[in-house]
């Protein structure tokens, strides 16, 4: 069944547009209260729209159990939670003394910025498109686009057929500006690459997302972009390459799966329970924790490909990243749906 999330971005509320609130600017407003007490363990949770295996919320899941083990945390967290029930789960937590509550508002944003409001002791962190929000209501989402840079560079260089392509959620700018990032990174080292890209209109459909990954495969993709689950499976069937998305997929398809840009969640979950800690908890952007330079993206392993990847693809990357952790290159944003060549 589609969840909430994907039905809400298929009426037109993408991610990045999906309220004019007013509440767009940098808000630096401290929580009220003092440091939290040394002794107590912070209570966290988190609330996620689709199931827990659906990449996105998983990484943010993955990086809240890295915290209980090494922050000393106590998480807990609720998934598949409708929108109508968001903000009851919300006050749920709240009023169950969680300091910090993280998660997936976008399919939510009004009804979790409302709720938010009426509690101002607690820190709340959810991804938006939108900005923050005073007193409380801080952001984050999943800027990949560096890694995916690179992943297209990979591809560019492995594709004998001269065709690469992706299959994606849907063609909104977070979703955009990584496949276009990719498809700039292939065009960088190979300009006469073409290019096939198919939005499935879901976060999470993997039956879909395998049957227009064969379709590409047919059209003559040698190389593809695994924007979601379901396409690795494809990949590995039709005995071609794939970049994977989000995490480090190798697994699913070892001889099959190169590389791909991975979203590290745990650099902007280390510095809320950090603030929080400190009674200093800031409603702001926290979604440049989520780029190379902060640690919080990077390519995945080549593992078994590292041995017969050839040497000047590997170099090409090497310099590429350098450029980009140095400042010398950055990527372009595009956030414009991409559309077969």
């Amino acid at each position: 069944m589609e969840n909430e999330r994907s039905k809400t971005q298929r009426t037109g509320l993408s991610r990045r547009n999906v309220l004019e609130l007013g509440a767009l600017g940098l808000a630096a407003t401290v929580l009220p209260g003092a440091a939290f007490a040394k002794d107590k363990k912070l209570k966290v949770a988190a609330i996620f729209a689709t199931p827990i295996e659906e990449p996105w919320d998983n990484q943010i899941h993955v990086a809240l159990q890295k915290a209980e083990k090494e922050l000393g945390i106590e998480y807990k967290w609720s998934e598949k939670v409708q929108t109508a029930d968001f903000s009851r789960v919300m006050r749920e937590y709240a009023q169950g003394g969680y300091q910090l509550v993280l998660g997936d508002a976008f399919a939510a944003e009004r009804e979790s910025r409302k709720t938010a409001k009426q509690f101002p002791k607690t820190a709340w962190l959810f991804g938006s498109g939108a900005g923050p929000a005073e007193p409380n209501f801080g952001v984050f989402d999943n800027w990949i686009h560096e890694p995916a840079y690179l992943s297209g560079m990979i591809a560019g260089k492995m594709s004998k057929s001269g065709t690469v392509g992706a299959v994606a959620a849907m063609g909104i700018p977070e979703v955009n500006r990584l496949v276009n990032a990719f498809f700039a990174g292939a065009k960088e080292v190979n300009p006469n690459v073409k290019k096939k890209v198919a939005f499935i209109g879901s976060f999470f459909d993997p039956p879909k997302a395998k049957e227009a990954a064969v379709a590409q495969i047919d059209a003559g993709v040698d190389v593809i972009y695994a924007e979601r689950f379901g396409v690795i499976e494809a990949a590995v069937e039709k005995k071609i390459l794939a970049i994977s998305n989000m995490s480090d997929q190798s697994s699913l398809g070892p001889d099959t799966v190169i590389t791909g840009p991975v979203w590290d969640m745990y650099p902007t979950v280390e510095q809320a329970i950090k603030l929080v800690k400190a009674g200093v908890f800031t409603a702001q952007d926290y979604g440049d924790f989520s780029r190379m330079a902060k640690g919080g993206s990077y390519l995945a392993p080549y593992h078994k490909f590292d041995k017969t990847l050839p040497a000047e693809v590997k170099d090409l990357v090497e310099k590429k990243k350098a450029e980009i952790l140095e400042g010398n290159f950055r990527v372009d944003v595009d956030e414009n749906t991409p559309v077969s060549d």
